[in-house]
């Protein structure tokens, strides 16, 4: 069990790494703040816009990342990051990795883990 923990805490580290760097990034355009919200304990991961645009108030999830049966998921990315391929870059292995914005038929076609 020893094994589960310690990759759960690493891939913890990684998520929150990789989306803390991802937030220093201000959008080019609106007066937004750019939020991280880290739920450790579901292990579920975001970031988020708020802020005004044109008059208009915008809350926007831009990314949100989830960890779940050992395997690190990605449910959404607005952005121009290529997620997967950063989390591979910093250790991940692709079965690791899932596309969760993709249906599961797609996700066999890819290199990354099915679910």
């Amino acid at each position: 069990m020893e094994g589960v923990t310690d990759k759960l805490t690493n891939y913890q580290q990684i998520v929150q790494q990789l989306l803390i760097g991802y937030a220093e990034v201000k959008p080019a355009y609106g007066d937004f703040e750019v939020e991280t919200i880290f739920d450790t304990q579901r292990n579920h991961y975001q970031i988020v816009h708020l802020g005004w645009q044109h008059k208009r108030w915008v809350h926007h999830c831009i990314i949100h990342l989830d960890i779940r049966n050992e395997k690190i998921w990605i449910f959404y990315n607005s952005t121009e990051h290529d997620i997967a391929a950063d989390l591979v870059d910093l250790g991940v292995p692709k079965q690791d990795i899932v596309l969760g914005f993709y249906p599961p038929f797609m996700r066999e076609m890819s290199d990354y883990a099915v679910g």
